[in-house]
């Protein structure tokens, strides 16, 4: 029989590297990323090991509980066997490492109650060794039927019965997240109901006030225009009396006709861009225009024609 070379990795001792720790899911229910060298030696990402265990500060625990030795950078690791940087899964060169003895540590350091059976076991570990030389796990009553098949051992009783715990609780979150779920599908559906009564409401809303208004227009239209006796030479006053019983002036309509008023009484005309009247009333042209229109249409005004600027020319409607 040819034995392995010194250099080369014995293929008989060389594992796959896979991203599930047995040790690790018997501590605490997690599933980690583990990396495993030709040598058979494991190496686990520090940030996956602290989270699970509860660690918020991965490196204040790696310095506390885990020695120089059996902490490493994913680099240095890879390199010493000639191994490039896994791909995927967050794989980085820089990544920090531990090993399983590493592990083990962090695990004893650990304060969740899920990882007290491992802890029970592990002392009682120490303590048969101490006792009796040796540590064995029995052999398991059922065992495989594959030829080269490896011998498989029963469980110990602490972490299969923390593995047990740990699969109930884990059915139950997912049972509690499954109706978090539910529930927060029905609240979606039922705002999604209310918003659509809302847009319903305002809609019939918004048609009921489109026909008041076009019936308020026909009434204004059908209703006799009242007209005052302006003298040769009407006032302000009077003019700004006689609009108002022409037409309900609203606060935007009133500030226009203060403005226009006094110069159509004393220069007969209204020659005024709108631009400069909606700098005097605070008002957008766009408005002042409209403002303009409505004076129009309650015969208030009259347009004649336009200044050779274009800018329209008003005069008084007189009766």
């Amino acid at each position: 029989m040819i034995e392995p070379s010194k250099h080369q990795p014995d293929p008989r001792t060389q594992h796959d590297a896979i991203d599930v720790s047995d040790f690790v899911y018997a501590a605490t229910g997690a599933r980690i990323r583990r990396l495993t060298m030709p040598d058979g030696t494991h190496w686990f990402p520090a940030v996956d090991v602290c989270r699970q265990l509860g660690h918020t500060n991965s490196r204040q625990a790696l310095a506390d509980h885990v020695p120089d030795g059996h902490r490493e950078i994913l680099e240095t690791v890879t390199g010493a066997y000639g191994l490039s940087i896994p791909a995927g899964r967050e794989w980085r060169r820089d990544l920090n490492v531990i090993s399983l003895q590493g592990l083990i540590l962090l695990v004893n350091a650990c304060t969740k109650p899920a990882c007290a059976p491992f802890k029970q076991w592990a002392v009682e570990v120490i303590e048969t060794v101490q006792r009796e030389g040796s540590y064995t796990l029995e052999e398991a009553e059922v065992q495989p039927t594959e030829p080269g098949a490896p011998i498989a051992y029963a469980m110990p009783e602490q972490v299969a019965e923390a593995i047990v715990r740990l699969e109930a609780h884990n059915l139950q979150v997912d049972e509690e997240l499954a109706n978090a779920q539910r529930e927060s599908l029905a609240v979606q559906r039922e705002m999604l109901e209310m918003q659509r009564a809302t847009l319903t409401a305002q809609q019939a809303i918004a048609q009921a006030m489109d026909r008041i208004a076009n019936r308020l227009d026909v009434l204004a239209l059908d209703r006799p225009t009242p007209t005052a006796d302006f003298s040769d030479h009407p006032t302000t006053e009077a003019v700004l009396a006689d609009w108002r019983q022409r037409l309900s002036v609203t606060a935007d309509v009133w500030a226009v006709a203060v403005v226009i008023a006094p110069v159509l009484v004393e220069e007969g005309e209204l020659r005024q861009p709108l631009d400069s009247i909606a700098a005097r009333t605070g008002l957008s042209v766009h408005r002042v225009n409209e403002c303009l229109r409505l004076l129009r249409k309650h015969a208030c005004i009259h347009p004649r024609g336009g200044a050779e600027d274009g800018t329209p020319v008003y005069v008084l409607k007189r009766s």
